[in-house]
């Protein structure tokens, strides 16, 4: 009984990171949105904004997730980083159907994702 109330506290955990994550990422998306209006920037400056949305959104997550739980914090960061990374997917598999980028992009955005989950989560 007592394991099961304990899964259940750290699933709740994980969903209040993401959640966290999810407000980090549509503010750095609101920044960047303005920064594209404001100054004009080029597709490599946006694609690079994007990549450090995905990175610092998953340090948060992985963060508060590692303040959270207190043991195997970077197990839970990669955790956190893997499960943005899908809900990420998901999203766009729903927004743009048949439209998926490449595999390669894929994996390096699941990477992307799960490292900065995994340094959240170890600095807590």
């Amino acid at each position: 009984m007592d394991q099961s109330k304990s899964r259940i506290q750290t699933i709740k955990n994980l969903l209040g990171a993401l959640l966290c994550s999810w407000v980090v990422t549509a503010v750095l998306l609101l920044v960047l949105a303005l920064l594209l209006w404001k100054l004009n920037l080029k597709e490599g400056q946006i694609s690079v904004g994007i990549t450090v949305t995905y990175l610092l959104s998953c340090f948060a997550g992985g963060w508060v997730l590692g303040r959270r739980t207190q043991k195997r914090k970077f197990l839970f960061g990669i955790l956190l980083g893997v499960c943005y990374f899908l809900l990420l997917l998901a999203i766009s598999m729903i927004a743009h159907p048949g439209g998926l980028p490449q595999l390669r992009e894929i994996l390096t955005s699941l990477a992307l994702c799960a490292a900065g989950g995994m340094a959240g989560g170890m600095l807590s």
